[in-house]
């Protein structure tokens, strides 16, 4: 028997793709559904659900815990993991870096540093209410140390590596800074900043889940326009230049997008590990490198590993809600070095 053709195989391929996306897709309902039941709360499951469709079923403090708690942290694990992961995917392709991930670059502790400035200092942003003045400062601090980076490494004239060596500089640097500005808070003010650095969606409203998700679905557009650029890419760049891909162009312009993504979703929620990028190493495995699924597989992947981490930090030790940059990282460690094996055993 004659093996199918290969236009029969590409999409049989495809197809297998689709569901693999689709699965993912149900699972992080599932997921959403799970995080939204979880909590301090005596709250069951059904009981949620049925509140979801049917709010007059719940009684007023009810209705608080679910819409105005529970919903919009379980919507912002979706909105930042998204983030992530999808910046990640990209940021190893164009940067051709495994290790790579939105963090590369010490957007985290960019992040961190504007948001310990707004915290130790207190500054009086004109116009702004004082609720907007630390996430203001991260998005900005972030922004500021990316834009640094992106200028040496073009001033110096190296490539995708030189970016990463230049961003691991920058992370040391701004870890000094923050531990410099944790000797000169006093004890209330530590507080909030160690609460920071280690990652929580507790401060998640409305507002903010309407703006990282906006993002986060703008930033996917802007990456599925050059997603066959991506693929081609992953051949490397001699071969992808040969047909027509403008590398440097590309690069940097990926760079620029996923800094303005991921500074964005880390202004909220503070220090979040892994994420960006574990998540786009379990969607390689499944989809593979053709960036038309690897990319929304990707978000996927990152969305649904931020809400399972979401679901671990509330359940953990019951009555108590652990920072859930903690959990991605315990989790995320032995899931990278699973992954590190798998690579190097099937090699």
């Amino acid at each position: 028997m004659s093996a199918p053709p290969l236009a029969l195989q590409y999409r049989r391929q495809n197809q297998r793709r689709l569901l693999l996306i689709v699965l993912l897709l149900a699972g992080l309902l599932l997921s959403l559904c799970a995080d939204i039941a979880t909590g301090p709360a005596d709250l069951g499951l059904m009981q949620v659900l049925q509140g979801l469709m049917w709010p007059e079923t719940l009684s007023q403090g009810e209705q608080v815990i679910v819409f105005d708690v529970r919903l919009p942290y379980a919507l912002m694990a979706l909105a930042v993991g998204g983030a992530l992961g999808l910046g990640g995917a990209q940021m190893q392709t164009v940067l051709n870096n495994p290790l790579a991930s939105p963090f590369t670059l010490g957007l985290a502790a960019a992040a961190t540093l504007g948001a310990s400035i707004g915290i130790v200092l207190q500054p009086q942003l004109p116009g702004l209410p004082t609720l907007a003045t630390v996430p203001l400062l991260a998005f900005a601090c972030a922004l500021l140390v990316t834009s640094l980076t992106l200028l040496l490494a073009r001033w110096h004239g190296g490539g995708g590596q030189t970016l990463v060596l230049f961003g691991i500089a920058m992370l040391f640097a701004l870890e000094a800074l923050v531990w410099l500005m944790q000797f000169l808070a006093d004890a209330n003010t530590l507080d909030q900043l160690v609460f920071w650095s280690m990652g929580s969606l507790n401060r998640a409203n409305w507002w903010h889940v309407g703006l990282v998700s906006a993002a986060a679905l703008l930033g996917l557009l802007a990456a599925m326009r050059h997603a066959w650029a991506l693929t081609l890419l992953r051949g490397g760049e001699a071969h992808a230049a040969s047909l027509g891909v403008q590398v440097e162009s590309l690069r940097w312009r990926v760079m620029v997008e996923v800094s303005l993504l991921s500074a964005l979703a880390l202004c909220f929620v503070g220090t979040i590990g892994f994420v960006g990028l574990v998540g786009p190493h379990i969607a390689r495995l499944l989809v593979g490198e053709q960036h038309r699924f690897l990319l929304p597989a990707s978000m996927l992947a990152g969305a649904l590993m931020l809400s399972l981490a979401s679901i671990a930090s509330k359940a953990i030790v019951p009555g108590l809600v652990i920072p859930i940059g903690i959990v991605t990282a315990l989790v995320g460690v032995p899931v990278f070095m699973a992954l590190l094996l798998r690579q190097r055993s099937s090699a």
